[in-house]
């Protein structure tokens, strides 16, 4: 199963993807993760990506399709996959198509702007692992603290409600057009399926294996 997640800053995809990926046993994959792995690995993408992270510019959306393509053919995505965080535009979700990429199901998740900025604001960060936690839904067991490490948690700049709001705005900015774009359906389209986010984790998630379990899905090839 091939899956893309849509949805604003603190919709809570993060968490939702990792009960897809053990549900389904197929790997998240994260644009950032590999532009990191390939730029370590000294790949050609790599280097050709590494240039204009040198120079403060954004990577090209080619340069990350083609590391989506080679992602996607390690043993571990036979299966499947989940991608995090691409693609963010239509321009990017067209390459991908140009390039061969096939996704079966885009889950697109919402929820209301004061209960988004309300979830923004309380989240807390453990920032050697990235584990998440906040302050009212997910707290640690320990104020403060992570669970595992006992190490101190930290509120990031981009989680204060100000900042929060700002990206919300700039998610808006696309969002729309990309939900349009993988809503109109069409014979190779994939499954698209809207669903709250709303209330407590284990009943958003509930609804995201119905609608997956719903979900006709071809042989991977």
């Amino acid at each position: 199963m091939r899956i893309i997640l849509l949805g604003p800053p603190g919709v809570g995809k993060g968490t939702q993807a990792k009960f897809i990926t053990r549900r389904y046993g197929i790997p998240q994959i994260s644009t950032g993760d590999m532009l990191r792995a390939a730029v370590s690995a000294g790949s050609p993408v790599g280097l050709e990506a590494k240039r204009y992270m040198d120079a403060g510019g954004l990577v090209p959306d080619g340069v990350i399709i083609e590391l989506v393509k080679n992602r996607i053919k390690e043993a571990d995505c036979s299966p499947g996959f989940l991608l995090d965080g691409f693609p963010r535009t239509v321009p990017q979700a067209q390459a991908m198509a140009a390039a061969g990429i096939r996704v079966d199901v885009v889950i697109e998740f919402w929820l209301s702007r004061e209960e988004l900025l309300r979830r923004s604001s309380g989240r807390l960060v453990h920032p050697a692992s990235g584990r998440t936690y906040h302050m009212q839904f997910n707290p640690p067991r320990v104020p403060g603290k992570d669970d595992v490490t006992g190490e101190d948690l930290v509120q990031r700049a981009d989680d204060r409600t100000d900042t929060a709001a700002k990206r919300l705005a700039v998610y808006s900015q696309h969002a729309s057009a990309l939900v349009d774009y993988y809503s109109g359906g069409g014979r190779d389209a994939p499954r698209h399926v809207r669903i709250s986010a709303d209330g407590p984790v284990d009943a958003v998630r509930d609804r995201v294996f119905a609608a997956l379990g719903a979900c006709p899905i071809p042989a991977i090839s």
